[in-house]
């Protein structure tokens, strides 16, 4: 009976071997068939790709002075005193920005754009290995030319329609931009189709994808950023300010104080950390922004003045960014009496609104953060880049300034904006003169009808 039993468990061990080295072929087989070329089967036989070795590393980089400075220091502590260092000093350099106008501000919004999709789309590079591919990196890089020829030409023919009305080939750029730049993605389109080849089918359409989210990811929220810059500089300023400012003070919090995790994705994130800098949000936003109302230069929106030809930023501030008096609930109304001596209350109109920004960037803008840290670890990488020591790549620092950008210009559209004169005034120029005429002649028609205009008699 024993004999049996082992002449049985080793059949069955054997049938199962057997089983196990079919499958095993099977999987092999059906690997070479999925496989496009013997570079894929290498790294099949490696099993996994180290983009470790690949994508750059920025959070224990440092200049060799600073570093050598700093080596008596444990890690944690020269990884503290280095970021603050770099911290401080973009810090000074968006100061710097700033003053120098908001020309000056879109420039470097396209330069962290370019960079954002160099880090994003180097990492679908080295993933699927595809460096031998035709064409593929020039076709990246063209499609990412055609989306910014579209997006900031939609926003130059909406804020400078008056100046490119005087130029007759800048006419025709205008009337005819989004039938260019169709024409653009079309001929990128071919371009692609044309460079397929054999055997690397799933490699190229799955790095059409990939760029075509990196273009979703930065391209559109660069130019939502540029949309909020020309309805005034404190929609760009506060916003920005309020992120880093979250960024930083839940480092702060939680290097001192962080004792219980967050969320898995970032094993360093806690909740002192997230309810810290929360609190500290709230608190900047609130105090930058009054700070901001009371000056002209941050609150006018950028527009075209056609008398001087060149952009401005003066104007009369909008209510907005004027104290106003509002009447406080019933409820409220003996608390208000006994501290400030009255029923009513004078706050400025954007603080409010400020309010309502400092809790998004507290509360959803740090998940921008989380959703960059779960692509990190999906392939095993700790930066985007090493661009700027202690932070890494400058997709790791603008991870939530993206979302935060989206979050504002729908604000802006759903509680904000309105047409002004001058953004109307840009489009009737547009019109051909018959059409002007007409339009001027319906207007005064309809002002005398409702006793607004008074139209003295030839």
């Amino acid at each position: 009976m024993t004999e049996l039993r082992q002449r049985g468990t080793a059949t069955k061990g054997t049938d199962l071997d057997t089983e196990t080295e079919n499958e095993a072929g099977n999987q092999d087989s059906d690997a070479n068939f999925d496989l496009d070329s013997d570079e894929d089967k290498s790294l099949q036989m490696k099993k996994k790709v180290d983009l470790s070795s690949t994508i750059p590393t920025g959070t224990d980089k440092a200049p060799e002075i600073l570093d050598a400075t700093l080596s008596h220091l444990p890690p944690k502590w020269r990884n503290w005193v280095i970021r603050g260092i770099f911290t401080w000093l973009m810090i000074g350099g968006f100061a710097l920005v700033i003053y120098a106008g908001p020309l000056a501000l879109m420039i470097i919004t396209l330069a962290v754009q370019v960079k954002c999709f160099a880090e994003i789309i180097n990492i679908g590079y080295a993933v699927y290995k595809i460096h031998g591919l035709p064409w593929f990196r020039s076709l990246s890089w063209y499609f990412l030319i055609a989306s910014n020829y579209f997006f900031y030409g939609e926003s130059l023919v909406d804020y400078f329609g008056v100046a490119s009305n005087r130029t007759e080939f800048l006419q025709g750029l205008v009337k005819y931009h989004r039938f260019i730049s169709f024409s653009l993605y079309c001929g990128g389109f071919v371009w692609f189709v044309l460079s397929l080849v054999k055997r690397y089918y799933m490699k190229q359409f799955s790095l059409f994808a990939w760029t075509h989210v990196a273009l979703l990811i930065v391209v559109t929220q660069s130019y939502l950023i540029i949309r909020n810059i020309f309805q005034g500089l404190i929609w760009f300023i506060v916003p920005v300010s309020m992120i880093v400012c979250n960024d930083v003070m839940a480092y702060m919090f939680g290097f001192f104080f962080g004792r219980t995790p967050l969320i898995k994705l970032s094993p360093k994130k806690t909740w002192e950390g997230f309810i810290g800098g929360g609190f500290a949000t709230v608190v900047f936003g609130l105090g930058i922004s009054y700070l901001l109302c009371q000056y002209p230069y941050f609150v006018c929106p950028i527009e075209f003045n056609e008398e001087i030809g060149q952009m401005t930023l003066d104007c009369e501030p909008s209510p907005l960014f004027r104290p106003q008096e509002y009447s406080l609930p019933a409820s409220l109304t003996p608390l208000a009496r006994m501290l400030l001596g009255r029923d009513t209350v004078t706050i400025i109109p954007f603080m409010l609104h400020s309010l309502s920004m400092s809790m998004f960037s507290s509360v959803i803008g740090p998940f921008g953060g989380f959703f960059a840290s779960g692509f990190k670890r999906a392939f095993k990488i700790k930066d985007f880049g090493d661009i700027i020591p202690g932070h890494g790549g400058i997709m790791d620092r603008f991870d939530c300034q993206y979302l935060m950008a989206t979050f504002v210009n729908v604000y802006i559209s759903s509680f904000i904006r309105y047409d002004t004169p001058q953004k109307l005034l840009q489009q009737v120029y547009s019109l051909k003169p018959e059409l002007q005429l007409e339009l001027f002649t319906a207007l005064r028609d309809s002002l005398a009808s409702r006793g607004i205009l008074q139209i003295n008699a030839p």
